[in-house]
């Protein structure tokens, strides 16, 4: 005789995969930010696919489970990834000129601003999704201040504050898994606040 587990809505927790998708992107991206290698087809590779596209689609289906914080904020960081590859491989492709600097600040200081925003919203989440939040909108600023400037040496602080940010992205998707799979708290995400 098969046991069937019960099934709340039919749709298993997306948050995971948008979690582990932004972590994984955003370390591989600040390991170049830091200096440990240059821009390359890797970095562009996991932008398109995993941390654009999988967010884009953990964000869809997170719309399904009637979550209007999670479709917005994986669904946004998925079209960032897209975004900044287009950002990135369009003037090497020769279709448009590549975006003066004062315009790429503007464009990562409004990701900024919505992070920030969005970070409100983690308040009443738990505390991992805090400092994820918390240090995504540092390490926005941090990026504001480097392509302003454009200093290596504020570009390799916001490479260590980005893998810090991915690298809690990750935990925190991982441990959303675990803890589903093991029915207790195997890795800690703070209290869900109410």
């Amino acid at each position: 005789m098969t046991t069937i587990a019960p099934v709340k809505d039919g749709i298993a927790n997306p948050a995971p995969l948008g979690l582990c998708a932004f972590g994984m992107t955003t370390v591989l991206l600040n390991l170049h930010n830091a200096g440990f290698f240059p821009m390359n087809s890797m970095i562009f590779a996991m932008g398109i696919f995993y941390g654009g596209l999988a967010q884009v689609i953990a964000g869809i289906l997170e719309a399904k489970k009637n979550n209007t914080f999670g479709l917005t904020a994986f669904t946004s960081y998925g079209f960032f990834w897209l975004s900044l590859v287009g950002l990135l491989v369009m003037p090497k492709l020769g279709w448009v000129d590549k975006t003066p600097a004062n315009a790429f600040a503007a464009y990562l200081g409004m990701w900024g601003i919505f992070t920030f925003l969005l970070f409100f919203g983690t308040l009443k989440l738990n505390r991992a999704l805090q400092f994820v939040f918390g240090s995504l909108t540092l390490l926005f600023a941090l990026l504001v201040v480097k392509t302003v400037t454009g200093s290596e040496e504020w570009e390799h602080i916001a490479g260590y504050v980005g893998i810090i940010c991915g690298a809690s992205a990750i935990y925190t998707g991982i441990a959303q898994v675990l803890n589903e799979v093991y029915g207790k708290t195997v890795l800690p995400i703070g209290p869900v606040n109410s």
